[in-house]
């Protein structure tokens, strides 16, 4: 009976075999336990499971890790860092601590880490076995405390002290003892965790659960590092009573040197002693601080850590200052040689390395407005000509520079300036704004342009921008004509010399041309370390006669251009020099505009709509108690007040001086003889053919202009005023820019100011009603802003759209 039982089991091994050996050889996908395994509780974790738990919990883990270390409070300056601070001035770190300062949490404990090939397998550790072919396994064996694994059909492995590299071979003959024709897979699942101590001088000592692939520096950045009282040069590894290594993190820091990290087993102890001699590097080293000595460092060793000497070190000598038997503190100066690197330090030392001096021993130096400024050699018997040889040799490279970029672009649209130009252009804008008196119409544009463009739609101001974009660049290069000439100042140039024997400076001036042309007198000699300055006319207020000034003529003239005016001349005879004007020039409605005016009418601008401002702010927060309907009434006065006030903010003054001449002026004769300023601009425009009529009227436009109508005349052809307007306060600005208003017209003379004739461009305005009320009873008369700041038609364009 018995012989057949086991004949019958033989027959069924037999008969499995041959179908598993039909089977794919391909390996299954993991599973927590085969089938095959009883007593296994109801509900079984699977693979993916347990991996997400997993990492779940090294995410918190290493979450809660971060979030200690960032709670630990700083912690205060050691003494030695307040004596080396009293020393210095200033206060030295120590050098490897900022290490730890900011520590990651991969310094977690490493479950995702690759596992090494001489990992040792030990209690703890899961092991995923997956076999097929005669037999099929897949499984996930945890090695229990006896260092054993089970496996289902095999039974109870030891594979304590296994090298990773050699479990899958081990296993394989162990299971070939049982089964054969079959493939081994076995890899690493889950690592143990061990339990280590790290104690002495750390920011936060005690006892951690870290992964088995853990070594010293995983441990020790995991606890937060030494202190500032902790060594950084003697932490030692401690098993079963024993030190196995002591570690230099300055090793790992200047060399990078992790030779003496070890792997840590359970139970093992990392101590941090207390910190040993501290030494201080100041001065020019790449890394100065604080740095903890070891046996026998010499100078040339701690400099080494600190990353050398900067380049700027003066190399022959340091000072060192240093505790004497910890009674008195000495300093002592040494030579930084091969004598003095191998100098022996000791605790307490603080070493400065000085800088180089800037002192050149044997050079001058040229600065100022020439064309290479800098040091140059000197040389016996040298002189003020050697160093400037020509006139040439003062003309910046800036000048050479403009003139090479002025050039058209291909599509000959506009001018490709310097690019100081271009930077000259976003801080020039603003001076010439949108009621800037001619300015649109040098290019075909009208002033009408800018005037109240909250009201024009978005394609108009696109083709706006363009026009001024191109005017800009026009504008630009023509002061580009201006400043690409080198304005020396040939009357006064100086030396700057220091006395050796007192220190004192001495100011030695010259006259540069004569010193260039070889007049002894002023070709000075030259002493080492000279400072030479040359100076333009910019830099030093010269008289009048030696002042380069420049003057744009524009528009109807017959040489429109950028001139040079000559010592003493005059603008009707620089106008006749250039050839005169074209018989299309209208000469009434000539433009002079000045920088200094412009200045000065902006500045009194300014101060005038400030006061305003001010007065209005002062008003509105000293309003007495109102009811309901007259607290929304002066509500709505304000704000009609601060949306004049903002209307004046937008004007620009434009400079322009009025030349007072006649309204049928025609020959050059009548213009004033005035001294001209660097800077000036008169613009000749064409003859116009309207009038315009603006403001509070029924239809603001420009009417053809006929010799002999008046004021009232277009009122009429403009509709009158609206039953808003302030007829009995219209005015008329003139196209000289000289401003009529009806309240003057009527007192100087006897006729009407709606019979005035007008000229053409002349502007007549109609301002809206202003109910001015108690805050701005300080505002002047519209006739009296226009015609005080010299604002002209543009600018009321914008006040009174």
């Amino acid at each position: 009976m018995l012989g057949t039982v086991l004949r019958i089991c033989t027959l069924l091994i037999i008969f499995s075999s041959g179908i598993a050996a039909q089977t794919d050889r391909s390996a299954p996908p993991i599973e927590r336990l085969p089938t095959v395994i009883t007593n296994v509780p109801a509900i079984i974790p699977t693979a993916a499971d347990t991996q997400l738990n997993s990492q779940l919990q090294d995410r918190a883990e290493e979450e809660r890790i971060s979030r200690e270390l960032a709670q630990l409070p700083p912690e205060p300056d050691i003494e030695f860092q307040d004596f080396v601070a009293s020393s210095l001035g200033y206060k030295l770190q120590i050098f490897g601590h900022d290490l730890f300062s900011n520590v990651p949490s991969t310094f977690a404990p490493l479950d995702r880490v690759a596992v090494t090939p001489d990992y040792l397998i030990g209690p703890g550790d899961e092991l995923l076995i997956r076999a097929w072919g005669q037999i099929d396994i897949n499984y996930r064996a945890t090695v229990d405390p006896t260092g054993a694994i089970y496996i289902p059909k095999i039974g109870t492995v030891s594979v304590a002290g296994i090298r990773y590299d050699q479990i899958t071979p081990y296993l394989r003959s162990a299971i070939s003892k049982v089964f054969r024709n079959f493939d081994l897979n076995v890899t690493m699942g889950n690592l143990r965790s061990i339990q280590v101590f790290v104690v002495g001088q750390v920011r936060r000592p005690g006892s951690y659960t870290v992964s088995s692939l853990s070594t010293l520096i995983n441990a020790l950045f995991a606890s937060g590092g030494p202190t500032k009282r902790g060594s950084m040069r003697h932490i030692e590894l401690k098993r079963q009573g024993k030190v196995i290594s002591n570690f230099d993190i300055y090793d790992l820091i200047a060399n990078g040197d992790k030779s003496k990290d070890m792997p840590l087993l359970p139970g093992d102890v990392i101590y941090v002693s207390p910190v040993g001699r501290l030494v201080a590097l100041a001065g020019s080293v790449n890394l100065p601080g604080i740095f903890e000595l070891k046996d026998h460092d010499t100078l040339g060793q701690v400099i080494s850590y600190a990353g050398g000497l900067t380049t700027t070190a003066a190399g022959q000598r340091a000072i060192l200052e240093r505790i004497d038997q910890r009674h008195t503190r000495k300093a002592d100066e040494f030579p930084l040689s091969a004598d003095g690197l191998n100098r022996e330090l000791q605790d307490g030392d603080v070493v400065r390395f000085l800088h180089l001096s800037p002192k050149f021993e044997n050079a001058v130096t040229l600065r100022g407005n020439v064309a290479i400024p800098g040091r140059y050699p000197w040389h016996e018997s040298m002189r003020v000509r050697d160093l400037i040889p020509n006139r040439e040799f003062l003309i910046p490279y800036e000048y050479w520079k403009r003139q090479n970029l002025l050039a058209r672009n291909p599509a000959g649209q506009s001018f490709q300036l310097s690019e100081d130009a271009q930077r000259s252009r976003s801080n020039d804008g603003g001076t010439e704004a949108a009621n800037a008196p001619g300015a649109n119409a040098a290019n075909g544009t009208p002033n009408t342009a800018r005037a109240g463009n909250s009201n024009i739609d978005e394609g108009s101001r696109r083709q706006m921008s363009r026009v001024e974009e191109q005017r800009l660049s026009q504008e630009q290069l023509k002061n580009e004509i201006k400043r690409s000439v080198a304005e020396i100042n040939w009357e006064y140039a100086v030396i700057q010399r220091m006395n050796p024997d007192d220190l004192t400076f001495h100011l030695l001036p010259f006259n540069l041309g004569k010193a260039i042309e070889g007049d002894d007198s002023q070709n000075l000699t030259l002493q080492a370390g000279d400072v030479i300055t040359i100076f333009s006319q910019a830099d030093m207020q010269v008289p009048i006669a030696q002042q380069s000034k420049f003057i744009r003529l524009e528009g109807e003239f017959l040489s429109a251009g950028v001139y040079q005016v000559q010592p003493g001349e005059k603008l009707l005879h620089l106008i006749n020099r250039t050839g005169g004007i074209t018989p299309q020039a209208y000469l009434y409605g000539a433009e002079f505009t000045r920088e200094s005016a412009r200045e000065d009418q902006q500045r009194r601008l300014d101060e005038y709509t400030n006061s305003l401002e001010q007065s209005i702010d002062r008003i509105a927060g000293g309003q007495r108690a109102l009811s309901v309907e007259e607290a929304a009434a002066e509500r709505a006065r304000l704000e009609g007040q601060r949306r004049l006030l903002d209307k004046l903010r937008q004007i620009r003054a434009t400079g322009r001086i009025v030349l007072e001449l006649k309204p049928n002026t025609t020959g050059l004769d009548q213009l004033p003889d005035l001294v001209l300023e660097d800077g000036d601009r008169l613009f000749m425009p064409f003859r116009p053919v309207t009038v315009n009529v603006i403001g509070s009227v029924y239809n603001s436009n420009s009417f053809i202009y006929k010799p002999g109508k008046t004021v009232g005349d277009y009122l009429r052809l403009a509709g009158g005023a609206t039953k808003d307007g302030d007829k009995g306060r219209t005015f008329v600005i003139r196209a000289d820019g000289s401003t009529v208003s009806r309240q003057a017209h009527s007192r100087l003379y006897f006729s009407s100011f709606d019979s005035l004739r007008l000229m053409p461009e002349d502007t007549v305005v109609v301002p809206e009603k202003l109910d001015k009320g108690a805050t701005l009873r300080g505002l002047k008369d519209w006739t009296q802003i226009i015609s005080q700041f010299v604002l002209g038609a543009a600018a009321a364009k914008v006040l009174f759209p």
